[in-house]
C-alpha cells in the first residue's frame, strides 16, 4: 500500500533552464525545454503578434518562433550569441528567442515566490535564488491564440 499523500524532495524541487535577455535572468521548467539551437533568422509569416517573429524548419517541422524581449515589452538589439530555445507547450512545439542560456539551476518550491498582480500569461513566479532574481515563465502564455498543432 502506497500512501495517497506523499511528498518526496523530487517533488518539492524543480530543475529550471536559466537564460539571460540583457541583464535580466529568466528561466523554463526543464521539462518543457526540448533543446536549444543557434539563433537562425526565422522566415517571416503573416501573424497578428507582433511577438511571433516567424517559422523555422527542425528536422522537418514547422516551428513558430516568439521573440521572447517583445513578448515581455522589452527593446532588445539581438545578440551575437543568441539562441532559440524549443519548448513544449500544451498547444504544441514552439521556439523563443533569448540571448544566451547560462545553466541548469534546482530550485526547491520555497524558492519560488507568486508574483502579484503581473497580469502576464506567461509569468509563472520569481525564483529567489541567492542575491538573484530569476522570473520563472510559463511557455504556454508565449504562444496564447496560436494554434501551434496546425503549424506543426
Amino acid at each position: 500500500m502506497h500512501p495517497s499523500h506523499s511528498s518526496s524532495a523530487a517533488e518539492l524541487s524543480q530543475q529550471l533552464v536559466v537564460f539571460s535577455l540583457g541583464e535580466e535572468e529568466y528561466a523554463l521548467p526543464i521539462e518543457q525545454v526540448q533543446e536549444i539551437i543557434r539563433f537562425t533568422e526565422p522566415r517571416a509569416v503573416a501573424s497578428a503578434d507582433p511577438a511571433i517573429r516567424g517559422v523555422i524548419s527542425l528536422r522537418g517541422k514547422i516551428v513558430p518562433v516568439c521573440d521572447l524581449a517583445t513578448r515581455l515589452g522589452l527593446a532588445r538589439e539581438r545578440t551575437a550569441n543568441a539562441k532559440i530555445v524549443i519548448v513544449e507547450t500544451r498547444g504544441g512545439v514552439g521556439g523563443v528567442i533569448v540571448d544566451d542560456v547560462d545553466e541548469v539551476l534546482t530550485v526547491s518550491a520555497s524558492q519560488l515566490d507568486g508574483v502579484p498582480g503581473a497580469g502576464a500569461a506567461c509569468i509563472e513566479a520569481i525564483a529567489r535564488i541567492d542575491d538573484r532574481l530569476v522570473v520563472l515563465l510559463n511557455p504556454d502564455g508565449f504562444f496564447t491564440g496560436l494554434d501551434l498543432a496546425a503549424a506543426a
